[in-house]
């Protein structure tokens, strides 16, 4: 029998800590998602405004996969992802809705959470699915830096999207070894 797959696990890297997201956590991550740069190229780039950000926080907490990164060494909230759609027959889940604050961006930071949530992803499904808004070029290029595989673009909601693939044997991030 398998597993069910375990939506907000506690993850623990050399840099990040990755937890399941309380209610009480809207305020340190808001403080990081008020930052408009972050959002410049993301489809919904007003998620900085306050009463933007709330409901995609409250998304968050419904969705009952959303994860906080939290800086290891400073014990701040630094960001937050989350997993989603999960499809137990076709073994597949997707990972997004990711945000790290500036001061964490240029890969080390990023590259550890996608590692952490791949490695845990992988002891349940064969492919990880990211949806990426088809303007914002940096998540692009970063999905396929660690081996996403362009599967397909459409629209949706009115916003190009396009979805890549991403199976253990293609990632180029260093995976815990299984059985």
């Amino acid at each position: 029998m398998e597993l069910p797959f375990e939506c907000q696990p506690t993850l623990e890297g050399e840099r990040l800590t990755l937890r399941p997201l309380l209610a009480t956590d809207h305020d340190a991550l808001y403080a990081v998602a008020k930052d408009p740069l972050i959002w410049t190229q993301h489809p919904y780039h007003d998620r900085w405004r306050s009463d933007v950000f709330r409901r995609f926080f409250d998304a968050g907490l419904a969705s009952r996969g959303a994860l906080v990164a939290i800086d290891r060494a400073a014990g701040a909230i630094v960001g937050s992802s989350r997993y989603g759609h999960h499809d137990a027959a076709a073994r597949e889940i997707e990972i997004g809705w990711t945000f790290l604050a500036r001061s964490h961006w240029g890969g080390t930071y990023n590259a550890e959470m996608k590692r952490l949530m791949l490695d845990h992803a992988f002891r349940f499904v064969d492919t990880v699915v990211f949806t990426v808004g088809a303007g914002n070029l940096r998540s692009r290029r970063a999905v396929e830096k660690i081996g996403g595989v362009l599967r397909s673009c459409a629209m949706r909601d009115g916003i190009e999207h396009c979805v890549y693939a991403l199976t253990p044997d293609a990632c180029t991030l260093p995976l815990a070894r299984r059985g």
